[in-house]
């Protein structure tokens, strides 16, 4: 039988991923926007009808990830100037 992680393993388990790696999180976020990419890039095929190959969908499903991070960097930029 398999052991099932509960949701609180699972939060202890990234938050100890999460505390040790603050001097390398860059690798951390590129794995997490691929692991997000999983889910758009289908979506982005599907909606395409076939008129794009799966390399353009990730490619468009990679750019939208790292658009919605400029928003959001910008965002708190804009709303919180004194932490920059």
């Amino acid at each position: 039988m398999k052991k099932e992680i509960e949701n609180s393993e699972l939060l202890q388990i990234l938050s100890f991923i999460w505390s040790q790696s603050r001097r390398q999180q860059l690798p951390l976020g590129i794995f997490i926007v691929m692991c997000l990419n999983l889910a758009i890039a289908p979506v982005v095929y599907a909606a395409s009808d076939g008129l794009l190959e799966r390399r353009s969908a990730w490619a468009i499903g990679i750019l939208g990830c790292v658009t919605m991070a400029i928003v959001i960097y910008l965002l708190v930029v804009v709303f919180q100037p004194e932490r920059f």
